[in-house]
């Protein structure tokens, strides 16, 4: 094989391998004397049908496997004899004029990975603001819980509805005297004077008794977000199944083991501890951000285009998705354009971090074990199918790059608390309101649960409004009395920059003819978890 450079430009690297034809031929040879005993011809007893008779059945196939395997060893050659390791998957193309039996040349073209310098650590200074879980929140918080746990009695047949009591009825809406889709349910429970559903509508349920028929008029919001009822007047045609009101609920033992727990201080105990792992989250994360903002500071150099494109393009549709929930879409998307170079540096931003936390996680023998990567492999085959599972499974344990993704985020954790431990860190004791006050200060664009977003001193998305909706009968299942004991738990801290590799992983596919790029110089960010499609409801308002 012959390799010539084309390009060396920065970090942008191209090379045209040439393979021989006799190459090409001889692994066809090797691999027409591996399957000849297997082949099965008329006329010929097993095994001994002619090489050259094989070749004239499989030959084209065989030359493109061989074609394929060549590739792939002249690339893997390649990264090696050069000592190249790659941002991400090189892009390999065959001549558009090759034919089997000629020759080949193929183009390689990739962006490597910089040299990063020796990262200053030796004079990191943090700062950690603590919030105790003292009595006053967690009583506080028992009571919140306790008005989510409380009870529904039936009312009698003669009582009318007032509002914070709770109607299950049965609708269906109308336009024109024409049902529309969506708006037809049964058994939807409305607790009145929630809000949740569009304006007018529970104001006219107020009074109804069991039993009752009625029909209510309401006009649909004019940016309501199904565009064929913005602006209209409708009709629900309503069926009262049952009024029930609120029973008291009392904090006492009895709560507690309504919910399966011993005692009302079990019960405290619980949200104690809730309330203590998402305050040492928060801690966590107003840490780690001012961490991220020393190393930043400290460090500047290059960075693959080709990662920091990868890195914008997954914040700009994070923001996109956003915008469609904000009240005024199109002036979301319009500030988010005049925004576009902040975004840009914020992606450089985060590729540079990432680089960094793993060019200090190899100097300093930080590793992620083989039963942690078990551990992360199988929590990410959760989200396919079963049948899907062992499919996704056997891709992430023969790409690199896929499971440089999966192991990024746990890996940079370990890599902060390395960190952690080597700065010196002072203490000091806020209120919560104080810590949430410093870290919304210091907040990039939100993009929500799933955040990536470190980067401080940027414009920092609209939250979208509370969302009224249509009548529908998934409404039932968010008004029904909760039935399980369980405070919310703390949203996951905000996790780590991107890294090398930023391709998302995708799902198990078939392999193409390129290279494995040496993945493990430096874990690739983990692909968001998708999440689950809304089901079909009158479009909610924005």
């Amino acid at each position: 094989m012959q390799t010539v450079e084309t390009l060396n430009e920065g970090l942008k690297r191209a090379y045209t391998l040439k393979i021989t034809a006799k190459d090409i031929d001889s692994k066809v040879d090797a691999e027409l004397k591996r399957v000849a005993p297997q082949v099965r011809m008329p006329g010929f007893r097993p095994g001994k049908v002619p090489a050259n008779l094989v070749r004239k059945m499989h030959g084209p196939a065989l030359m493109q496997d061989a074609l394929n395997s060549s590739i792939q060893e002249g690339v893997q050659t390649l990264l090696a004899e050069q000592k190249l390791r790659p941002a991400i998957q090189p892009s390999v193309s065959l001549d558009e004029g090759y034919e089997l039996g000629m020759d080949a040349e193929v183009k390689v073209e990739l962006e490597v990975l910089p040299d990063v310098p020796t990262p200053a650590i030796d004079s990191l200074k943090l700062e950690r603001l603590t919030v105790p879980a003292d009595e006053a929140s967690v009583q506080a918080q028992l009571e919140k819980f306790a008005v989510q746990q409380k009870r529904w009695d039936d009312a009698k047949p003669t009582y009318k509805a007032k509002m914070g009591d709770l109607v299950v009825l049965d609708f269906v809406g109308k336009v024109d005297g024409v049902a529309f889709e969506g708006g037809t349910g049964e058994d939807m429970s409305v607790e009145l004077g929630s809000g949740r559903l569009i304006p007018g509508f529970e104001d006219q349920v107020v009074g109804v008794k069991t039993g009752d028929e009625r029909q209510i008029k309401v006009t649909f919001p004019a940016d309501y977000q199904a565009k064929d009822l913005a602006g209209q007047d409708a009709t629900f045609d309503l069926t009262i199944k049952q009024v029930k009101t609120a029973g008291e609920t009392k904090i006492d033992d009895s709560l507690a083991t309504s919910l399966g727990l011993e005692s009302l201080e079990q019960l405290k105990g619980l949200l104690k501890g809730q309330i203590e792992q998402e305050l040492n989250g928060l801690t966590r994360t107003h840490m780690k951000r001012k961490l991220l903002d020393q190393l930043a500071e400290g460090h500047d150099f290059p960075v693959p285009p080709s990662m920091v494109e990868a890195e914008f393009n997954q914040i700009w549709q994070q923001l996109e998705h956003e915008a469609t929930h904000e009240e005024d879409p199109a002036a979301a998307l319009a500030e988010m354009e005049a925004e576009r170079a902040d975004y840009q540096a914020i992606a450089e931003r985060r590729v540079r971090l990432g680089l960094l936390l793993s060019e200090i996680g190899q100097s300093n023998g930080v590793e992620v074990s083989q039963q942690e990567m078990n551990r992360l492999i199988a929590q990410a085959a959760q989200q396919y199918s079963p049948e899907d599972r062992t499919r996704f499974i056997e891709y992430v344990r023969s790409e690199p790059m896929a499971a440089a993704q999966l192991r990024a985020p746990l890996y940079e954790d370990k890599v902060v608390d390395w960190l952690f431990e080597k700065a010196e860190i002072s203490d000091r004791e806020v209120t919560r309101e104080a810590l949430e006050a410093a870290i919304e200060s210091e907040d990039g664009f939100d993009t929500g649960t799933h955040s990536h977003d470190h980067d401080n001193h940027k414009p920092k998305a609209k939250k979208a409004a509370a969302k009224k909706v249509a009548p529908a009968k998934e409404e039932a299942e968010e008004t029904k009395p909760a039935k399980k004991a369980a405070a919310k738990k703390a949203e996951p801290e905000d996790e780590a920059p991107a890294e090398a590799a930023a391709e998302p992983v995708k799902k198990p596919a078939a392999k193409k003819a390129a290279a494995k790029p040496a993945a493990e110089e430096a874990p690739a960010e983990e692909a968001p978890a998708k999440k689950p499609a809304a089901k079909k409801a009158p479009a909610k308002k924005a």
